[in-house]
């Protein structure tokens, strides 16, 4: 984005490989322990495709020639409902992680504006001090070389060592808001047999039991992945690494069962992911900048446990107002840390709040039982246009929850669902404690 509006920039990447045309083998043979997440499913939310087109159609277009799929919220109706302003952007796209990296890496390789130097570790910042005010940084040392630079942006993902390094320098150090999720992923990929069955039914992609949910992710070329998230207490935790124990805890939920129904053939081990921080970030404390001259984005700004699949979607946003105003922030960086206050971390709050209940509901032995009307919205969803629409827009960052179903349209359509459905039961539709521990080798 930046090299498109005639910047000129230097990109420096530690790893010396980049995904290339080969999905596959990139996806299950390149070991990236700095990079857990890469093999976990994603989906990727509204703003991965009204950023990209508007931005990049032409990754956007490659990303769709290489097998990522559109996915519509309205899509689970047989009709969608008569169309409204911003449904049209309420879109998933469906693929694996590798799909995008390899379209966004052919592009910067198109970008003669950009310098890309692989293999390439930045180790310190060079810094410079004036008198009545906050230092500024006037860019990277990698080795014995200083590369200056009217702004640096630190995109160094969740470990980066920036911040640490504006604090050694003297500098008022950077506020860090961190909450540890205590919930833990375990997934594996599957491949639709050629000539085999291709389609579950209508059946949702998610299910749920008290103490774990299970999704799953149809991505591109035939592929997709089923997952189970518990909390990292959960004492079955290692045995569900033994695919036949995964499978025959996965077949428990009717969304797993379903899929694993069509017979797919098994394209990886389990893979496992946990010890995940909620993470904010920010060079801007009460007093305004810690210093000039820099920024951060995507995971370095923002870290988000991937229950909600927001990390693309927000570092993206990012990106594309931190490149339409390069200038201005390399002036002062003031604006993008209010930006990103206002626009970006009620999200992250938001996740905050929804990964504290849910570790809270996943290792209670003896949850309540879930709320007979929020339990209604989410089932409504899936009946009910009106409620669907709300419910896409929370999904896709349109608006937070405490304004889409807080409507008196979506409040009439929650409330005739109920009247119309006297017997809804809001239990889970996953195994009980029992079924579940019962499937565990002692």
């Amino acid at each position: 984005m930046l090299g498109r509006r005639s910047h000129t920039v230097t990109l420096f990447e530690q790893e010396a490989r980049e995904a290339g045309d080969d999905p596959e083998r990139d996806f299950f043979h390149w070991h990236r322990p700095r990079i857990p997440q890469a093999v976990q499913p994603h989906s990727f939310l509204a703003p991965v495709r009204t950023v990209l087109r508007a931005e990049a159609p032409d990754v956007y277009a490659d990303l769709l020639a290489r097998g990522a799929r559109e996915y519509h919220d309205f899509d689970w109706f047989d009709e969608h409902p008569p169309h409204l302003d911003g449904d049209e952007d309420l879109v998933t796209l469906r693929t694996r992680r590798i799909v995008l990296e390899a379209a966004l890496a052919a592009a910067v390789r198109r970008e003669g504006a950009v310098d890309v130097r692989r293999g390439c570790r930045v180790d310190a910042l060079d810094f410079a001090f004036g008198e009545g005010g906050p230092a500024r940084v006037t860019g990277v040392r990698v080795g014995a070389r200083t590369y200056r630079a009217d702004l640096v942006v630190d995109a160094a993902g969740r470990r980066s060592p920036v911040p640490a390094w504006v604090s050694a320098a003297g500098c008022r150090p950077p506020v860090v808001d961190s909450h540890r999720a205590g919930i833990a992923y375990l997934c594996r990929w599957y491949r639709l047999r050629a000539g085999g069955p291709r389609d579950p039914g209508r059946v949702k992609t998610g299910s749920a039991s008290p103490f774990a949910l299970a999704g799953v992710f149809p991505s591109d070329n035939d592929t997709f992945a089923l997952h189970l998230v518990l909390s990292t207490g959960d004492p079955t935790r290692g045995a569900l690494t033994d695919p036949a124990v995964f499978e025959a805890a996965a077949r428990r939920f009717p969304a797993a069962a379903a899929w694993l129904g069509l017979d797919p053939e098994p394209r990886s081990p389990v893979l496992a992911m946990a010890g995940l921080d909620n993470r904010w970030t920010s060079f801007a404390d009460e007093d305004g900048p810690v210093v000039t001259g820099l920024v951060n984005a995507g995971d370095s700004l923002i870290h988000t446990n991937p229950t909600l699949g927001h990390g693309v979607a927000l570092g993206l946003r990012a990106a594309q107002h931190l490149a339409a105003r390069a200038d201005e922030i390399a002036a002062d960086p003031t604006g993008y840390h209010t930006w990103t206050a206002q626009n970006l971390r009620p999200w992250f709050d938001a996740q905050v709040t929804a990964d504290r209940a849910n570790e809270q509901r996943l290792a209670d032995s003896s949850p309540p039982s879930p709320d007979r009307r929020a339990a209604a919205v989410a089932a409504c969803a899936f009946d009910d246009p009106v409620v669907m629409r709300a419910r896409a827009q929370v999904r896709h960052l349109v608006r937070p929850a405490s304004e889409a179903y807080a409507t008196d349209e979506v409040d009439r359509h929650v409330t005739a669902w109920l009247a119309a459905h006297p017997d809804f039961d809001p239990r889970h539709d996953g195994p009980t404690r029992e079924q579940w521990d019962a499937l565990i080798p002692g």
